[in-house]
């Protein structure tokens, strides 16, 4: 048997026909920018999000970056980052020309610790930029009292964790501004490149439809030094069909977890994924946790299982940010992270003969 770490064909055979049709709807109207869908889509996924409003862009890095610029933060404001995260999070700040303060993740949940977030707080401090890694919720009414508490804002990296819940309430409607991708490979996920900005204030809403565009809201006519970061006609018209299967598909990726968990707790010295309190987790990836991660990611590749480790060299060891002059050692929990963590096979559609065929290889490798 095969499994491949992702695969989009249960998915895509589910719902062919409506996206055809609906990318028939974009092609024949010969409107392919800021159009009805992304109009429609940016309506949806607001409602989603419990938000009041959705602002469609690019991709994620462009909805992080421009919910900085909305926000106004510039050289010499600081933006507290997770020390273990995907680069892009740390990118944003740097386009602002702010100061990136990484702080340590809770080692039982990759996420953002809200116990070590007061020490990193300065004056200098303006926003927090928690990060739902992996899926999992961070635990966001802790991070929300300490920010109001400073008066400092909020932006939600919500890529990896649409459609999760703390206390009740989605991610991505937290924070001041909160940005999301919809790469392919996310659990909402376009054909291509594409991102969202969610936001409850109008104001800070109009600013990011005026930068996303040219800074324009006449054509022609342009408020600002503005950029070029729309969601385009065709990925908002595939995103409004695959919106309506996202509970769906979560359903899908909490049972596959639930059968992992149950058929590898106590298997080796295997670490399994922990929620947190009062939160959910909807599995953008199961991340394990394994002193002989090196080895087990060759052995299931041997055996046709696909796995990727979520993420190899953490953003402070990375060439990119040499000249911050972090050293190994600075941010443990991150690095002991980077050398221990392996994502295993989990897409919808995923059959149970799928997660034994993994369950059975893992088990052998560590009865060997």
């Amino acid at each position: 048997m095969q499994v491949p770490f992702l695969s989009f064909v249960p998915q895509h055979q589910l719902i062919r026909e409506e996206v055809l049709a609906a990318v028939a709807r974009v092609y024949d109207s010969q409107w392919y920018v800021l159009g009805e869908s992304v109009t429609d889509f940016e309506q949806q996924f607001a409602a989603y999000c419990n938000v009041s409003h959705a602002v469609g862009v690019a991709n994620g890095l462009d909805a992080l970056h421009l919910s900085l610029k909305a926000l106004d933060i510039k050289p010499g404001d600081e933006v507290i980052v997770p020390s273990n995260t995907y680069i892009a999070t740390w990118l944003a700040v740097s386009y602002v020309g702010a100061t990136v303060v990484p702080v340590e993740p809770n080692p039982t949940t990759y996420n953002l610790d809200p116990t070590q977030l007061e020490t990193a707080i300065t004056p200098r401090t303006r926003v927090i930029l928690p990060v739902h890694l992996y899926g999992q919720a961070c635990q966001m009414a802790d991070i929300m009292d300490i920010a109001n508490r400073y008066e400092i804002n909020v932006i939600e990296d919500n890529a990896q964790a649409q459609g999760a819940i703390c206390r009740g309430q989605r991610t991505g409607s937290f924070g001041q501004l909160n940005a999301t991708s919809f790469y392919p490979g996310k659990n909402l996920g376009a054909l291509g490149d594409a991102g969202a900005i969610t936001t409850n204030n109008a104001d800070l809403a109009r600013k990011v439809q005026v930068m996303r565009n040219y800074g324009s809201q006449q054509k022609y006519y342009n408020e600002i030094i503005g950029h070029n970061s729309r969601l385009d006609e065709l990925q908002a018209a595939v995103l409004s069909v695959k919106l309506k299967q996202l509970d769906y598909w979560t359903s899908q990726r909490q049972q596959i977890a639930g059968l992992y968990n149950q058929a590898l707790e106590g298997v080796g010295d295997l670490k399994l994924p922990e929620i947190a309190k009062e939160c959910t987790h909807v599995y953008h990836l199961y991340v394990v946790n394994t002193q002989s991660r090196d080895a087990l990611h060759k052995w299931l590749q041997e055996r046709s299982i696909g796995t990727l480790i979520h993420y190899p060299v953490p953003p402070h060891l990375q060439q990119a940010y040499s000249h911050l002059g972090f050293k190994a050692g600075q941010f443990p929990i991150a690095e002991a992270s980077a050398k221990t963590v392996l994502s295993l096979p989990m897409w919808p559609g995923m059959t149970t003969e799928h997660v034994e065929y993994v369950v059975r290889a893992v088990k052998d490798f560590f009865a060997r």
